[in-house]
């Protein structure tokens, strides 16, 4: 379980080829003891597996399923990525309940600049927008996010300059793709009604 509350921008050092998954080496600067094996961390949003770790570095190993569903098969040495440590119990809770779990992605369609705050707009499969509502939280690439505008086909957020500046979502251009987790409560409410026939 995470907060969406990105703790830093780390960096792929490597990433290989593991038959039809990958295993990703990925750098947490300013980290101050390695990583426990075992430890979950959010990388762009998808939770996964320390399985080695030395210093700063520290591997995961993502499957043919994460591959399919997240934007991480494209990541390649040089890249950035969001990373966030597993919620302890009694932390506090600044952003909401994100699993690690992605969805899908969605295309940056737009982005304009409005004052010191950024626009973004995002295409997505319509199939997952009824479980976004105006206001309601959505994570981006593992950035706890409120929603704007919700659309058939896709929806908008904006960043102060804070997210702008320590994650991710500063570097997208028009035509990336970034993960996407729908809130958890959402979902649960979602399956709670259609088991009522509604």
């Amino acid at each position: 379980m995470f907060t969406g509350l990105v703790e830093v921008l780390g960096r792929v050092e490597r990433a290989a080829d593991e038959g039809a998954g990958k295993r990703f080496t990925l750098s947490w600067p300013g980290l101050r003891e390695p990583l426990p094996i075992g430890e979950s961390v959010a990388v762009n949003g998808c939770c996964l597996t320390v399985v080695a770790a030395d210093g700063e570095a520290f591997d995961v190993q993502a499957g043919p399923e994460t591959l399919l569903r997240t934007n991480l098969g494209a990541r390649r040495p040089g890249d950035r990525v969001n990373l966030e440590r597993s919620l302890r119990v009694g932390d506090r809770l600044g952003g909401h309940f994100v699993q690690g779990h992605v969805d899908a992605t969605a295309v940056l369609k737009a982005r304009r600049t409005e004052g010191e705050w950024e626009f973004l707009a995002f295409g997505l499969d319509p199939s997952w927008m009824r479980l976004l509502v105006p206001k309601g939280s959505i994570a981006v690439d593992g950035v706890s996010l409120t929603l704007v505008d919700v659309d058939p086909d896709g929806f908008s957020v904006m960043l102060i300059p804070h997210t702008l500046a320590v994650t991710t979502l500063g570097l997208l251009r028009p035509g990336d793709a970034a993960n996407i987790e729908a809130d958890m409560l959402a979902k649960h409410v979602e399956k709670l009604l259609a088991g009522r026939g509604t």
